[in-house]
């Protein structure tokens, strides 16, 4: 069996969903599939603006919501033909619209939006969706993703998945496997209290990975608006072109470092599993995609991608006492991990005076905030110097895990960005030389994209094992 999923721009258009329905329909005539599905495309962010809105008692909340009741109506006018399904249709989904409006308006009386009430707002992305399709595609099984997927809450707060229980009611849901099951992604609830919880931005790749992964499937195909991943995003690149096959690292630190093909956390339980991910682009079904799987075959390429993460910020940690001094870095990374934090590179002087750390811009202030409180007695001291932070960066990212046999990569990368006057704010490769990341200026980001495209996959760049 498969697992296919669908993303938001794959069920976000008339043509788009009526792709879904024939790609669907092909599959399901060879063997049994389970169908993931996300909200229509757009939903889920207009599902938070106008929670907002309503939160801040303005008005607007109604107009933004009746916009998101017509997206719906209109899409089911135009794709459901027989009469009785779209009356059946309708009906469930102005169910769904009338319990939304009422929290909605709760949440606009009391001027109060908590988290567990965001959470059941945002769900009705995937219920309102995964109900279209199901009616779309003749003889398919609505299953509700809560009833299969469970969440628990983990000491810091953080709502995470409870993997055996999730393992143990995802193979009892699917016993009796039709030719289609249809799946809302990106939703879930907790084991205890039964409340509706979700997965996170990106959790319907995360929840077709689990289901693919707990049923042992042939193979968890990914459709989205792509053919696959690209060499670097092509919106900078004019020359990028579709990556045939990813081992699971490649596509992981890819997809760490800016690439949104694939949400990241997806790739680790079909790994355990040995399941390949291939990813298709809805509107172009014929295309071959990229196949992310164990065992590549060896193009000799050192490269497979260039990634990048803008808006970055560079917060420094620096003073003499740090150097010998055990802990400090495991302060750092527990400090900023307790709230909320998430870095993404690191690079440390190895005389260990200074580590410089990698954040989003919007997390800059708040973390050297908390790293200024976590050494404020040896600032006071002047033992550590205050935090320097460093906005307006951009991340860098060349992977590809055959740099683990070539000599030369490092050097000729950063040969290229001198030659191009492009100056690296700091570096950092892992031991395991899949990836080399590095910070530059974000006004230089499209030019250090370009000039690096052309160098390692423009230009004739052949390794020879002597």
């Amino acid at each position: 069996m498969k697992v296919l999923k669908f993303g938001g721009t794959s069920v976000g258009s008339v043509k788009s969903i009526l792709s879904l329905k024939r790609i669907v329909e092909k599959e399901a005539r060879r063997q049994p599939i389970v169908v993931v599905v996300s909200a229509l495309g757009g939903i889920t962010d207009m599902l938070i603006s106008t929670s907002r809105l309503a939160q801040e008692g303005k008005e607007e909340w109604k107009e933004q919501f009746e916009q998101m009741v017509d997206r719906h109506h209109k899409m089911i006018d135009t794709i459901i033909t027989d009469t009785n399904d779209r009356e059946t249709l309708f009906n469930k989904v102005d169910s769904l619209f009338e319990q939304l409006h009422s929290i909605y308006f709760g949440v606009y009386l009391i001027h109060d939006l908590s988290k567990k009430t965001l959470d059941a707002i945002v769900s009705y992305g995937e219920r309102l969706s995964s109900n279209i399709v199901s009616t779309l595609v003749k003889g398919s099984r609505w299953m509700d993703s809560r009833d299969f997927i469970k969440t628990t809450t983990s000491p810091n707060g953080k709502i995470i998945l409870d993997t055996d229980l999730t393992n143990h009611l995802v193979k009892k849901a699917f016993a009796d496997l039709p030719r289609v099951s249809l799946v809302p992604g990106f939703i879930s609830s907790d084991k205890d209290s039964g409340e509706t919880t979700n997965l996170g931005r990106g959790g319907s790749d995360y929840t077709a990975a689990i289901i693919a992964a707990d049923l042992d499937a042939e193979i968890l195909e990914i459709w989205t608006d792509v053919d696959g991943f690209m060499t670097a995003d092509p919106r900078v690149i004019k020359t990028a072109y579709t990556i045939d096959e990813l081992s699971y690292v490649e596509a992981m630190e890819l997809c760490n470092f800016g690439a949104k093909v694939v949400y990241p956390p997806t790739i680790y339980p079909v790994r355990i599993k040995n399941i390949p991910i291939r990813v298709k682009n809805t509107f172009n079904p014929d295309a071959s995609g990229t196949i992310i799987k164990d065992k590549i075959d060896n193009d000799h390429k050192p490269i497979k991608g260039i990634s990048s993460i803008k808006n970055t910020s560079l917060i420094t940690v620096s003073g003499l006492a740090m150097v010998g001094v055990i802990g400090v870095n495991r302060r750092i990374f527990t400090a900023l991990a307790n709230n909320g934090i998430s870095v993404f590179m690191v690079s440390q002087a190895s005389s260990e005076n200074s580590t410089s750390i990698g954040v989003r811009d919007e997390d800059s202030a708040e973390a050297a905030r908390v790293l200024n409180n976590e050494f404020a007695a040896e600032i006071e001291d002047g033992a550590m110097f205050p935090m320097h932070v460093e906005s307006k960066l951009a991340t860098v990212a060349i992977v590809g895990e055959n740099m683990k046999h070539a000599a030369g990569i490092a050097g000729k990368l950063f040969g290229t960005l001198g030659r191009s006057g492009i100056s690296v704010i700091a570096c950092a490769q892992g031991a395991s030389e899949t990836n080399i990341s590095f910070v530059v200026r974000g006004a230089e980001l499209r030019k250090t994209m370009n000039v690096l495209h052309d160098s390692f996959f423009l230009s004739e760049y052949k390794v020879l094992n002597l």
